[in-house]
């Protein structure tokens, strides 16, 4: 699994996200929620949702439409 979506709990934006997500039919990923981890939140807080691709360090941050996230995972 090579996607990972940085989350917050009870967010909003991230429940968009996740059903962009679904109708763009993307592949499996793993959920990181970033609440209680300071680098995480260091690096994540103002930008969550944010959709990374482990393999070549791309991140597509919030906002972002079904276009921009079938582009993104195209690569």
């Amino acid at each position: 699994m090579h996607l990972v979506l940085y989350q917050r709990d009870d967010c909003a934006l991230c429940d968009q996200a996740l059903a962009l997500l679904a109708a763009a039919r993307a592949p499996e990923f793993a959920s990181v929620w970033i609440d209680d981890d300071d680098a995480l939140e260091a690096r994540y807080g103002s930008r969550v949702p944010v959709l990374r691709d482990d393999r070549d360090g791309r991140e597509l941050d919030w906002p972002f439409d079904l276009a921009q996230l079938a582009a993104f995972l195209r690569g």
